[in-house]
């Protein structure tokens, strides 16, 4: 029997879940066993869970799991080094040549276990099942317009948190923005038209933000894009994979722009292939902005999580969106987990 053990996230700030208890109850119905850790951070409560009847088991248990169990969570695992001989569902961040993913493929190949990454999940036409973009680009273009916000006070944007809705955020921002006065800044959005620019466009319209919508029509021609530097904002929405032009040269700060916040919403700084080579760190929810240039200022936001500022509202999609896939774990060689798989299998060839 296929038994699908729901781990509680371990990195701070990550509140998500992939799974409902109206999902597991749907599992369970179809004959899979669903083992839920209890967590107090989980903005779904344990509780629910079980009156989903499922089995509840203590919080970070997972490396004692059953040897057959698969092993779901979001984020990454805590670095301890160990061998890893389950199967996990995770965002392992592993297949784009950076140092933690390589760090994490050598756990697999010492315990034996195996890596379905969420974001390898495709149908036959190679389109991602699930994707938590939306939400992303929504919280980041959020993140993006109290950075600059802020600058207008000569200031550095302080922390941020996570809200009970969309609603709660709106409002929140709305006030600092109106603080500032009339004035609202242009936005240039690269990648406009997938889930992730469509959340942060979103996100603008409703702030009154006046956006540049573009996409791979725009951008075919390799650059240089000088239009990124006459806008106040510049939103990164296109994942970082070979062949992908570069947006912000490393001496863009250093050239004549009206640029000063740039949301690299797609945060994939260690990567060879970003497009966004003005640093090369993510920031935190502590520490949201990193200033790359003093004078005049440019901030980069770069957060991975962001999701988790809307975790009820994003777990709840993208579990929704990620269910059909669920139901067929019973054949981990077929479909969008074969496909998974394969992509495991050769990342591993070369480890």
């Amino acid at each position: 029997m296929t038994h699908l053990w729901v781990r509680a996230e371990q990195r701070a700030n990550e509140t998500r879940v992939g799974l409902t208890p109206e999902g597991a109850a749907s599992l369970i119905a179809a004959g899979i066993t669903v083992t839920v850790e209890d967590s107090p951070t989980r903005c779904l409560p344990t509780e629910r869970y079980a009156a989903a009847g499922a089995t509840i088991a203590g919080q970070n248990t997972w490396p004692d799991a059953p040897s057959d169990a698969i092993i779901f969570g979001l984020k990454e695992l805590p670095e301890d080094g160990t061998p890893l001989p389950h199967r996990h569902i995770m965002f392992g961040h592993a297949f784009k040549g950076q140092p933690a993913g390589q760090r994490l493929l050598a756990r697999f190949k010492a315990g034996g276990g195996a890596l379905y990454d969420l974001e390898y999940l495709v149908d036959a036409d190679n389109r991602r099942v699930a994707a938590f973009g939306y939400w992303a680009g929504y919280a980041g273009a959020a993140v993006a317009l109290k950075c600059w916000i802020a600058q207008q006070r000569d200031q550095v944007s302080g922390p941020v948190a996570p809200y009970p809705s969309s609603n709660h955020l709106l409002a929140d921002l709305q006030s600092e923005l109106v603080g500032t006065g009339t004035h609202r800044p242009s936005a240039l959005i690269i990648g406009a038209l997938g889930r992730v620019g469509t959340g942060a466009a979103d996100l603008c319209t409703v702030m009154g933000v006046p956006t540049t919508r573009w996409d791979m029509e725009e951008t075919a021609h390799g650059g240089p894009f000088p239009e990124v530097l006459a806008h106040d904002i510049f939103f990164n929405c296109i994942l970082a994979r070979p062949g992908t032009p570069v947006f912000v040269p490393s001496n863009a700060a250093h050239q004549p722009r009206r640029l000063s916040v740039i949301g690299d919403i797609a945060c994939d700084p260690d990567s060879d292939f970003s497009p966004i080579k003005v640093y090369d760190r993510t920031t935190t929810w502590e520490a949201p902005s990193l200033r790359v240039h003093d004078a005049p200022p440019l901030d980069v936001t770069a957060i991975d999580n962001l999701p988790s500022m809307l975790p009820v509202e994003s777990s709840e999609d993208y579990a929704d969106q990620l269910l059909p896939s669920l139901r067929t774990l019973g054949d981990l060689n077929a479909g969008v987990w074969g496909r998974a798989r394969a992509t495991f299998d050769q990342a591993m060839a070369q480890t």
